[in-house]
């Protein structure tokens, strides 16, 4: 081991978190309809494969774009060769054009401020690199995205400190809680160099309000810091409130000409709304100069490939496609989402109201034996084990309360859903009969338990009367247990 760098032996990459744990268990038995039906259920990807479909078909109407083509001739050297580490202006003009057009053109982005990356996660890390030096941190409010504990952390060595949100308000931001967890960075010796948020939230599936917003650009305001705007779901709110950008609230509050304007920071990819994971686009966007210049030479660790840029900058400029895609999109993750809160419901599972996103934040509290973390994993081991879904544990998304869940259900057909849902009231089903055979045996034990102590009571009563009556008779002798034998009935009733 002593050949080895310490990054390569540590273990600060997050890998044995219960959310990485949840895929290992699924790949190794995954659910598959007719080859392996008693399969897990993969409901810990946050993958949107509603609408492939719409996909496919574009492609094959646009050969050229397929097929590496500009009006049928073939441009497959250019694209082959070497390329800028600026990226294909065609393409970053048409990515800028859809990232205003899911925002409502409330907000327009300028081309020259983006730097592309191989997928969020790089633009995270690329970020933070730009951000902050090892040992600074950022802070982050929970539950947030458990990959972010690699992302954020694992090869930079910036420390994350959890702003604590609770259920009693729905998990939002708030001011004594940003500077709870500042003033906990503080203790440690930490210097905060910013906050991230992902909006719309993962895990929670919500937009933030815009006095969430206000708050946290006053917060970084006055502190002289950074605010990162994860912002990859942004195209994946179905139902009101609409999504409002942290870019639109600055422009409202005219800080387009201020410092703030330039530490504040957005992430974006097409890997959820337009449901492209393995197509690794990424992308920062930045207002200063400084970030977007080293990010571009970072992005060398991890570019966009010319054959991917093409096709999807083809893609992107279709306005008409766009538009029709995530029209439908919206109406599938609407009804995709509503079949699983309500297929929970029935099941006594209450999920937290939700508008966004490809997953629930479920409520499983009352199905812990205890309000802690460890009766929350053996919960989820059950879950996963017997009842066979793969779920993620609030514990790996730092959330402060034992019991909630992120559960996914855009990756995923109807029946498969269906069937998942069916599993969940199956299992509760079995939780709830337990439990009132256990009440009923509670109940069993405390009536034999009183049947005694009147037994005994009488024998005592009926011994008196034997000692000072010799010349009472009784015509009725109750028959008694002896000790032993009660005990003994107690035990096998147990």
């Amino acid at each position: 081991m002593g050949l080895l760098s310490r990054k390569a032996t540590c273990n600060t990459h997050g890998q044995d978190s219960s959310y990485f744990l949840g895929w290992q268990e699924y790949k190794k038995n995954p659910y598959n309809e007719v080859n392996n039906p008693n399969g897990i259920i993969q409901m810990g990807l946050a993958e949107n494969q509603l609408c492939l479909d719409l996909l496919e078909p574009w492609l094959m109407k646009n050969p050229d774009a397929l097929g590496l083509k500009r009006d049928g001739i073939s441009i497959f050297k250019e694209l082959a060769l070497f390329q800028d580490y600026n990226g294909f202006p065609a393409f970053k003009r048409a990515l800028v054009d859809f990232m205003g057009e899911i925002r409502g053109n409330k907000v327009s982005f300028d081309p020259n401020h983006v730097v592309l990356t191989a997928g969020a996660t790089s633009a995270n890390e690329t970020l933070m690199f730009c951000l902050a030096d090892q040992g600074d941190a950022f802070l982050l409010p929970t539950p947030y995205y458990p990959g972010f504990d690699r992302d954020l952390r694992w090869r930079t060595g910036v420390e994350i400190v959890p702003i604590h949100c609770t259920s009693s308000n729905g998990f939002k931001v708030t001011l004594p809680a940003i500077e709870q967890a500042h003033r906990q960075a503080q203790k440690r010796k930490l210097r905060v160099k910013g906050v991230l948020i992902t909006n719309p939230s993962n895990p929670l599936g919500t937009t933030m309000a815009r006095d969430e917003l206000d708050l946290l650009i006053n917060f970084i305001e006055d502190k002289q810091i950074h605010l990162i705007s994860d912002e990859i779901y942004a195209g994946t709110v179905f139902t009101s409130p609409s999504f409002v950008s942290v870019m639109e609230v600055l422009k409202d509050r005219n800080l387009d000409q201020t410092q703030v304007w330039e530490r504040v920071h957005i992430v974006y990819s097409l890997s959820k709304d337009l449901g492209l994971p393995g197509f690794r686009v990424g992308a920062i966007y930045s207002n200063d100069p400084v970030v977007v210049s080293a990010a571009i030479k970072m992005s060398s660790f991890g570019l966009v490939s010319s054959q991917t840029q093409y096709l999807l900058s083809a893609m992107l400029f279709d306005k008409k496609f766009t538009k029709e895609y995530m029209s439908e999109n919206h109406k599938r993750l609407q009804k995709q989402q509503k079949d699983l809160v309500s297929g929970l419901e029935k099941a006594g599972i209450r999920c937290l109201d939700s508008n966004a996103g490809l997953f629930c934040w479920v409520d499983m509290r009352h199905l812990l034996k205890s309000n802690t973390f460890e009766a929350e994993m053996e919960l989820w081991q059950k879950i996963v084990y017997h009842v066979k879904i793969n779920i993620s544990p609030g514990s790996s998304c730092h959330c402060i309360e034992p019991g909630w869940f992120r559960v996914c259900f855009a990756n995923m057909l109807e029946s498969t859903l269906k069937l998942a849902i069916q599993r969940l009231k199956s299992f509760v089903s079995s939780i709830a009969m337990k439990s009132q055979s256990h009440q009923e045996l509670k109940s069993l034990r405390r009536k034999a338990r009183n049947n005694w102590v009147s037994r005994l009571s009488l024998q005592s009563f009926y011994d008196r009367e034997q000692d000072t009556t010799t010349e009472v008779s009784f015509s009725y002798r109750p028959h008694f247990m002896s000790l032993s034998n009660i005990a003994a009935t107690l035990d096998a009733a147990a």
